[in-house]
């Protein structure tokens, strides 16, 4: 789904792109956005921090022994996954949600 304001797109489209790179790319993008209000960048503001705190979750279960790892390693791949298309997406221009959570993303953080 495309945004319709392409203005809006182009001016938002550095800060959607660092709020992918890093967790403090993530943090620079939140903060620099609460000024701006670019709708663009906050769409993927949210799916960043979604898929940066379901990172932390998988973390979270690396801890268990052995059956811990092997599902935190195919969790890892699929958020790795998920975080490139992201990227994809706000490098092209495109507000698309990221696949399995990325409208649950949109819904959880509205308020950012």
């Amino acid at each position: 789904m495309k945004e319709k304001n392409t203005t809006s797109v182009e001016e938002g489209k550095g800060l959607a792109i660092v709020a992918y790179i890093t967790i403090i790319g993530l943090i620079v993008a939140l903060i620099l956005n609460q000024e701006k209000k670019n709708p663009f960048t906050a769409f993927h503001v949210r799916q960043s921090l979604g898929i940066g705190l379901l990172g932390i979750a998988i973390s979270v279960v690396n801890v268990i022994p052995f059956l811990g790892l092997i599902i935190s390693m195919f969790a890892f791949i699929v958020l790795f996954i998920m975080w490139l298309i992201g990227l994809v997406s706000a490098l092209s221009g495109e507000t698309k949600p990221v696949f399995l959570l990325g409208k649950q993303f949109q819904e959880w953080f509205a308020s950012i």
